[in-house]
């Protein structure tokens, strides 16, 4: 899996750098993993600009700018809350790309609507917004994984499309 998520990465810094955009990232459940395998790649100051671990709803709201209202009324984790999140990190980095990430890895924290594994992944590319929901399978460590890779391939796909 490693090297599936290393040659992920160094696609997307590829592309990035070819277009001279830089991204950005605003984690929650992942806890900084995917700056972590971003950072990993040989080169990526080139094209990483930073990002945001905001764990907490009131890091989400006071540095990215998610709206009160959008927590109150769907939750941290919610398409309204990540579409918010992944704006303010493109935002406040002042990157052309960015994703964001808020789910619940477990063990403890989910409901009948919102399961443990239950994690909305944002996109932002060239200033179109997209989110998607995802209900992974496993422990903590599982679940924070196969976000990142979801973020990170989800990246990609949408680098490559027109």
């Amino acid at each position: 899996m490693e090297q599936e998520i290393t040659r992920i990465v160094t696609r997307l810094g590829t592309i990035l750098a070819a277009r001279g955009w830089l991204l950005a990232t605003a984690e929650s459940c992942t806890g900084g993993l995917i700056a972590c395998k971003l950072t990993d790649v040989p080169g990526s100051s080139e094209w990483y600009v930073g990002g945001m671990v905001a764990y907490a709803n009131s890091v989400k709201e006071e540095l990215l700018g998610v709206p009160g209202a959008v927590l109150e009324s769907y939750g941290a984790v919610s398409r309204e809350t990540v579409l918010a999140m992944v704006q303010g990190a493109a935002l406040r980095f002042n990157a052309q790309c960015a994703l964001a990430v808020s789910g619940i890895a477990g063990p403890g924290g989910g409901s009948p609507e919102k399961p443990v594994g239950t994690v909305w992944i944002g996109w932002s590319v060239g200033g179109r917004h997209s989110a998607e929901r995802f209900l992974f399978q496993g422990d903590r460590l599982s679940i924070k994984d196969q976000t990142a890779r979801a973020a990170l391939k989800g990246l990609l796909t949408r680098l490559n499309q027109p």
